[in-house]
C-alpha cells in the first residue's frame, strides 16, 4: 500500500495510541516537576533558616552575603555549561516546538535543578512555573529520544510533557492542558488534545499524592462579587491590562540593562541580583524567593495600603533585577504575586471609597491575578482556568472572565508584545538564528483540513501556490484515501497530508494555514 495512504489509515486510531504516549510523558514529567518543587521547598525554608539565625551578628550577615557571591559564582557557571537553562524555560520550549532550537534535554535537566535550587536557596525572585514547563517538556524530549520516536511524535512529547509539568507546579491539570495548547502549540486537534489531556492528569495525579489534594491557594472567598459592582471590575481589568503592560516592559528593560554589561564577567553580574537578595534578606524579606510569604502576608493580615504599595514596588523590581540577569527561574509565580497585590490594593481602595464589603477583598486579590496574568502572557482562558483551579472554587469564572478579557483587550490596544512573545525573539536573537531559519532537523508530517473558505476549494493541486520545501502526499475525503496528481481537484473538507522539512517548519505551516484556511494538525509516521 502507498505509505501516505497508510499513515491516512493509521490516523484513525492516532487518539488511542497519542492517550498511551501522554499517560508515559505525564509520569515522567510529573517525577522530575515534583522532584524539583521538593528542592525548592527546602530551598526556600533553609533561606529563610538562614535569615532568623544570621540575623542576630553582623559577622554572621557579612558571611551570608560571602556565601551569596560564592552561590552567584556557580550560577553563573551553570548558565554558561547550558546557556538554555537561563531565564523562564517557556520560551525555549516555544522555540522548541518552532524548530529554532534543538536543546539537549540532559544537559537541560541537570542545569535547571541545580541552578532554579541555588538561585531559590539565595532568595532570587523566581518561579518554579516556568522552569517546571521547561523540565516537563525536556522530559518529554527525553522520553521520545530514548525510544527513539520521529520528530512529529518529539513535538508531541515536547507540548505533552510542557502542559504535565504546569500541571504538576500548580495542581492545575486543566490549566495545564489549556497553557500547552493556547501558549505552547498554539493550535490544537483531537489527537494533540487527548495526548496532553492524558499528560496532565497523570502528572497531576502523581502531584496530589506528593503534596496533598489542596490548591496552591487557601483562599477563603464566602461570596461572589454581585453584579451591580461589575462597573468596577471593567475598570480594575483596564487598569490591570495597563499595568501587565508596564510590567512586561521593566522586565524586559531589566534584561536590557544587564546587556550593557558586556564587559563585565558574567559571574559578576550574577552577583548583582544575589547581593540584592543579601541586603532584602535584612530590610524587606517578604519579596523574596517566588512569593509565598506575600501571598500569606496579604491574605492573613492585609496590611496597610502604604505597606501593600511598597511591597507590590520592591518586588516588582527585584523580580527584573533577578529575571535579567539570566539566573535560572520563571516570571510565572512572581507576576501573580504582583497581581494579587494590585488586587488588594485595588479592592481597598474601592472597599473604602464606596462602601464595598470587605468580604469581597479576597475575590478582587483572585482577580488581580488573572487579570495582570492575561495582561502580560495573553493567554486570558489559561488565566481564569488557572486561577481558578488554584484557589479551588469555579464559581467565580463570570467575574474572573470580565477582568481578564478587559485586560487583555486593553494591552492588544497598547500594541506591546506579550512577554513570551518578545523574549522568544530575544532569545533567537541571541542563539544568532533568524526567525526565518530555524534548526535543520528531519522533516515533519502534518495534516490541514481544507475549509469551506479555502482558496484551495475546487482547485487542482497544480494551480495553487503550494510552499517550497513540502509535498503534499496524499488526499483523504471521507473514506475515500487519494494519491495526488497535478490535476486533483481538492473539495472542502478533504484532508491534506504534507511531509515538509523542519527547517522550514513555521513558514510551511504559516502557509497551508493560510492556504487550507483551517488549522495546523499534526500525526506521527
Amino acid at each position: 500500500m502507498n505509505r501516505s495512504l497508510q499513515t491516512l489509515q493509521e490516523r484513525r486510531w492516532l487518539p488511542i495510541k497519542m492517550i498511551f504516549f501522554g499517560i508515559f510523558v505525564g509520569i515522567v514529567s510529573a517525577f522530575v516537576t515534583v522532584g524539583y518543587r521538593f528542592m525548592l521547598q527546602y530551598a526556600e525554608s533553609i533561606l529563610f533558616d538562614v535569615i532568623e539565625f544570621t540575623s542576630r551578628s553582623f559577622a554572621y550577615i557579612a558571611l551570608w552575603i560571602v556565601c551569596l557571591m560564592i552561590l552567584a559564582f556557580f550560577v553563573s557557571k551553570i548558565a554558561a555549561w547550558e546557556s538554555m537553562c537561563s531565564g523562564s524555560g517557556i520560551p525555549q520550549v516555544q522555540g522548541e516546538i518552532k524548530g529554532y532550537f534543538d536543546v539537549n534535554w540532559w544537559k537541560l535537566l541537570i542545569s535547571k535543578i541545580v541552578g532554579g535550587t541555588l538561585c531559590i536557596l539565595g532568595g532570587l525572585s523566581l518561579g518554579r512555573e516556568g522552569p517546571s514547563v521547561q523540565l516537563g517538556a525536556m522530559a518529554g524530549k527525553g522520553l521520545a529520544k530514548v525510544t527513539k520516536q520521529n520528530k512529529t511524535k518529539e513535538r508531541y512529547m515536547i507540548t505533552c510533557g510542557a502542559g504535565a509539568g504546569l500541571a504538576a507546579a500548580f495542581n492545575a491539570p486543566i490549566a495545564g492542558v489549556v497553557f500547552a495548547l493556547e501558549e505552547i502549540q498554539k493550535n490544537f486537534n483531537a489527537s494533540m488534545l487527548v495526548c496532553v489531556l492524558a499528560g496532565c492528569v497523570t502528572s497531576d495525579f502523581i502531584s496530589k499524592n506528593a503534596f496533598g489534594l489542596s490548591p496552591v491557594f487557601h483562599f477563603h472567598i464566602p461570596d461572589v462579587i454581585p453584579l451591580r459592582y461589575y462597573g468596577f471590575l471593567l475598570l480594575f481589568g483596564a487598569i490591570l491590562g495597563l499595568l501587565g503592560v508596564l510590567y512586561s516592559t521593566l522586565l524586559l528593560k531589566g534584561q536590557d540593562f544587564y546587556g550593557k554589561l558586556k564587559k563585565v564577567r558574567p559571574e559578576l553580574r550574577m552577583m548583582i541580583p544575589f547581593l540584592c537578595a543579601g541586603i532584602l534578606a535584612y530590610t524587606l524579606p517578604d519579596v523574596l524567593a517566588g512569593g509565598h510569604a506575600m501571598i500569606e502576608l496579604v491574605y492573613n493580615e492585609c496590611p496597610a495600603l502604604s505597606v501593600l504599595v511598597i511591597l507590590l514596588l520592591v518586588k516588582s523590581l527585584f523580580s527584573a533585577i533577578s529575571f535579567g540577569s539570566g539566573a535560572p527561574g520563571g516570571i510565572f509565580f512572581p507576576l501573580l504575586i504582583a497581581g494579587a497585590y494590585a488586587g488588594a490594593i485595588y479592592g481597598s481602595i474601592v472597599c473604602d471609597l464606596f462602601g464595598i464589603s470587605e468580604i469581597y477583598l479576597a475575590s478582587f486579590i483572585i482577580l488581580g491575578m488573572a487579570g495582570f496574568f492575561t495582561s502580560i502572557v495573553r493567554a486570558p482562558i489559561t488565566g481564569i482556568i488557572l486561577i481558578a483551579e488554584m484557589t479551588g472554587g469555579f464559581e467565580h469564572l463570570l467575574p474572573l472572565a470580565v477582568v481578564a478579557i478587559t485586560s487583555y483587550m486593553i494591552a492588544h490596544i497598547t500594541e506591546v508584545e506579550p512577554i513570551y512573545e518578545s523574549l522568544l525573539a530575544r532569545n533567537i536573537a541571541k542563539a544568532g538564528k533568524s526567525e526565518n531559519n530555524p534548526d535543520k532537523d528531519g522533516t515533519v508530517v502534518m495534516t490541514f483540513i481544507v475549509g469551506s473558505e479555502s482558496i484551495a476549494r475546487d482547485e487542482a493541486v497544480a494551480n495553487l501556490p503550494w510552499p517550497e520545501h513540502s509535498v503534499i502526499a496524499g488526499i483523504q475525503r471521507g473514506p475515500m484515501e487519494i494519491v495526488p496528481r497535478g490535476d486533483t481537484i481538492i473539495r472542502s473538507g478533504d484532508t491534506l497530508l504534507v511531509i515538509g522539512e523542519k527547517e522550514y517548519l513555521k513558514m510551511i505551516v504559516d502557509a497551508y494555514q493560510i492556504i487550507s484556511g483551517e488549522v495546523e494538525v499534526d500525526i506521527p509516521l
